[in-house]
This record gives C-alpha cells, sequence and structure tokens, in this order.
C-alpha cells in the first residue's frame, strides 16, 4: 500500500508489496532555549521549552519512506547522499516507532525492511535545526506508513529531542517531565499557527558551514562545566517560560519580543560559561543583535526581535505590518553582494528604504555586501504536511532515490 498527503483529506492507492508514505515538515526556532539534557540515552531534557513551527512553504524538509518484502537491506539517503543507517538516533526512531505500533495492535510483526529518502531546503548543520525538521518528518513519515494513532511526539524525541515541538503546528511547548522513563517528557500545542496570524519571521543566513561544536556535543559540555546552566534551570527558565506562553495566549509583543531576546542572550551566555566555550554566534550575528536594538530605540517601541540557536543564523520576528521597514533597514546596512542568487527568499515583500531621518538615529555602521548568505521570510506554520502528488516522491516504485539531491 502505498499513501500521501498534502493537508487532508488523505488519499490513499494500492501497490503491492510496497507500502510508502511521504511527508513534508518545517523546522522550528526556539523561544525559550534548551541546554543540555538528563538523560542523553532517552533524550530528557534539563528544562521545559518553547518554539515555533515554521511553515513549509519556505523551509522544509521532505521525506519519502518506503518498505517492501523485497528490501534486503535497510537504507537511507539525505540530500542525495547515502548516510549510516546505524546511526543510533535514527535507529532509536525506527524502534520506537515499531514499539508503538505493536502496543496498539496486538500480534503485529511487519519486519520488512525499510528505505528512506529525505532532504531540506535550507543548510543542515549551522544552527537551523535542521535535525528536528528532519526527525518531526521521518517521525510523521512512519506513523502514517505504520498507521500509527494518537501522539507521535515521544516518539520524534527519540531521533531528535527538538523534533518533539516540530511534529505539531503553532506554538509549541516541550515538557522536561519529572519520569525517570520519559513518559511525561513530551509535547503540546499552546496555539496554532492561526491565533497569531499577523506573527512574521528572518531568517538571516550569516553562514551555511557546520558548526565547529555540535549542539550535542556542546549540550553535553554546558551540563558539565557550566555553574550558569544550573542557575538558569532552577531560577529562570520555569517562570519565563510561563511568562511566555501568556505573552503567546494574549499576543503581547512586546513581552514576547523581550523575553525572547533576553532568554537568547542567556543561552549564549551559558555558551560561553561552557568549559572549553562553545562561541557560535560571530561578528556579523553580533551586529545584526545591535542593530535590532539599536532600531528599536530610533522607533521608540520595541518593533523586533533576534534569537540564535547554536549557531551565527539570526532568526528576527516581528508583526506583518513592520516587515517592509525592517527589511529595508536591513539590506541598507548589511546589503545583498551584486551577484546574489535568490538572496530574499520565501513570502513576497516590498520594502520599505529607510529615511535619512532614521538613519540618523541609528549612526550604524554600513557593511560591504555580501555580509549575510540569504534572507528568508515566513510565517508560523501548520506542522507536517502528506504530499499526495507522487512527482513529490523521493523513492521510485523500486525504492531507489530520485529528485533527492
Amino acid at each position: 500500500m502505498a499513501a500521501s498527503l498534502r493537508g487532508y483529506p488523505i488519499r490513499t492507492h494500492i501497490r503491492l508489496p510496497i507500502r510508502n508514505s511521504n511527508i513534508m515538515s518545517s523546522f522550528f526556532i526556539y523561544r525559550t532555549l534548551l541546554r543540555g539534557k538528563r538523560d542523553e540515552s532517552l533524550i530528557l531534557p534539563t528544562n521545559d521549552s518553547i518554539s515555533a513551527t515554521l511553515d513549509t512553504a519556505q523551509l522544509h524538509a521532505k521525506t519519502t519512506v518506503m518498505i517492501s518484502s523485497d528490501f534486503k537491506e535497510d537504507r537511507i539517503w539525505l540530500n542525495g547522499k547515502e548516510e549510516d543507517i546505524k546511526n543510533t538516533r535514527l535507529q532509536n526512531c525506527l524502534k520506537e516507532s515499531k514499539l508503538v505500533k505493536r502496543s496498539q495492535l496486538s500480534g503485529y510483526t511487519n519486519d520488512w525492511k525499510i528505505r528512506i529518502c529525505s532532504k531540506n531546503n535550507f543548510p543542515t548543520a549551522a544552527g537551523l535545526a535542521s535535525s528536528a525538521a528532519g526527525y518531526a518528518c521521518l517521525t510523521a513519515a512512519l506513523a502514517k506508513l505504520y498507521k500509527i494513532e494518537g501522539d507521535i511526539s515521544i516518539i520524534a524525541r527519540s531521533g531528535s529531542g527538538s523534533a518533539c515541538r516540530s511534529v505539531m503546528g503553532g506554538f509549541v511547548r516541550w515538557y522536561m517531565g519529572s519520569d525517570k522513563n520519559g513518559t511525561d517528557s513530551l509535547a503540546k500545542q499552546i496555539v496554532p499557527a492561526s491565533h497569531w496570524s499577523e506573527m512574521r519571521i528572518l531568517v538571516l543566513v550569516v553562514s551555511d558551514e557546520q558548526k565547529k561544536v555540535s549542539s550535542a556535543i556542546g549540550m553535553k559540555r554546558s551540563i558539565e562545566t557550566s555553574q550558569l546552566l544550573q542557575y538558569r534551570i532552577m531560577h529562570v527558565v520555569p517562570e519565563r517560560a510561563n511568562k511566555m506562553q501568556q505573552a503567546i495566549v494574549e499576543k503581547n509583543f512586546k513581552n514576547f519580543a523581550e523575553l525572547t531576546m533576553k532568554d537568547s542572550n542567556q543561552f549564549h551566555a551559558v555558551c560561553l560559561d561552557t568549559y572549553p566555550p562553545c562561541i557560535y554566534m560571530n561578528n556579523i550575528s553580533n551586529n545584526i543583535m545591535n542593530l535590532v536594538h539599536s532600531y528599536n530605540d530610533a522607533v521608540n517601541d520595541v518593533k523586533v526581535a533576534y534569537t540564535y540557536d547554536a549557531g551565527p543564523n539570526a532568526t528576527l520576528y516581528l508583526l506583518e505590518k513592520d516587515v517592509p521597514a525592517v527589511i529595508g533597514v536591513l539590506d541598507h546596512f548589511f546589503p545583498p553582494s551584486e551577484n546574489a542568487i535568490e538572496y530574499r527568499r520565501g513570502l513576497p515583500v516590498e520594502e520599505i528604504k529607510p529615511s535619512q531621518g532614521l538613519l540618523e538615529k541609528l549612526k550604524f555602521q554600513k557593511y560591504p555586501p555580501g555580509q549575510l548568505k540569504c534572507m528568508i521570510y515566513t510565517k508560523i506554520g501548520d506542522g507536517p504536511k502528506y504530499l499526495n502528488n507522487p512527482q513529490d516522491h523521493l523513492l521510485d516504485g523500486q525504492g531507489n532515490p530520485i529528485n533527492c539531491s
């Protein structure tokens, strides 16, 4: 059986002895940031965290999974390159999916080999939460493939902790839980994307190179060495997460923005407090942050907020009405290179060039062209989408990769 869909309803068609599913999932951006795990094997976090799932139309991972009695071995391809199927987190995700299915259907014994093909349209390992999108996409595809019912966030967490949020749309909170076995460490939606439809996001890609210190290694190092992290876990995050959730529910942008920036700052303070330190932001990252504060001061209001995950790329939150002016300011101080291809991506927008009066208030240094690789304009999304069109499939009828590079 083959099944795939983009939104609802689901369309299925028969093609024995193969069963497949095809899914698109977006990545997320943290609001309250996670730094560390209390249990590495179960991927249990040290604190609650809140994130926003972005629209799949602009940023996404796409995954096709297929099982067949004819396959001799499990295989996986990522962005056109075959990867090691024995990857521990990948195996955890596959095993957890089958365990959940067996718990829902007594006597289930399908052990057909699997093939997975996935690709994304944003930099991998550059601080854009690509693993979250990938594992969320894989989990949703496996859930469709094996006809798993109910909450799948725990399955996603077994592959990537962050992925448990990306299987849902809108703003999502991942509860750390207290059970040692992790059964209560799961994600719940705070509000759907439609709740705050005016919210917009600008992703400023400063670098698409792989991080020198991976998130997993960095988090482990922080847990072991950072005293600031322990203070943050005990005295900061619980109250801040509740305030953030309240700001989202009430659509209070000023509170939302200030909490977002303060949490990003403290996250990177923990990274610096780690020994040896984990330095993810670079000079351009820092100056984007400074420009945001200068802009808010110049307009005498909090119009835009920044956040940085474990990487140099900036994510800016702002309301739709303020996007043209903010893009105008960004393009003035961080102009694209003359030969930039597809520099501006995502939703269409007509920028408003900053006035001379605003530029004088900002008193900010203009940088040479090409400091930003690209700018992606997007919004909050609804979570994974099942793809109907066979042209979207990344595996052919024999389970070989197509359209995946």
